[in-house]
């Protein structure tokens, strides 16, 4: 199988990493928990938004290699296919992605990525361009 798709959107640069720690009191005890800032929440929501419509029709099965290219708008100082070398980190911008590609049912675990390839740079038109296929077919 072979899924090849462009989202054009402005790719979010908040990443898993963004989370609020909440602290309270139980059994007189200080106890804290981390839960998703609004950031990403919204992040997520947005990529699930754009997502939804390139979904196969069945998961993949086995082995997938996944190639993302993260299209950031350009800005002063940066051209057209620069590469972006600034944060966010690929691997965090591809955690977030792989979360909601699996809960939009991509694949049924996003430990079947077995190769990936991710790159980001400053384009003219934004988005996210991504091409899974099946490794074992």
């Amino acid at each position: 199988m072979r899924i090849e798709f462009f989202l054009p959107m402005i790719p979010p640069t908040v990443t898993h990493h963004d989370k609020e720690l909440r602290a309270f009191m139980k059994d007189g005890k200080p106890r804290a928990v981390l839960h998703d800032s609004a950031e990403l929440k919204d992040a997520r929501a947005k990529l699930r938004a754009h997502l939804a419509a390139h979904r196969p029709p069945e998961r993949m099965a086995g082995a997938v290699r996944l190639c993302v290219k993260w299209c950031f708008p350009v800005c002063s100082g940066h051209h057209n296919g620069e590469y972006r070398t600034s944060k966010p980190d690929t691997d965090n911008l591809e955690k977030l992605l792989k979360d909601v590609m699996t809960e939009l049912g991509f694949w049924t675990d996003d430990a079947q990525v077995a190769s990936e390839l991710c790159e980001k740079f400053w384009a003219e038109i934004p988005g996210i361009y991504i091409l899974l296929t099946g490794l074992e077919e």
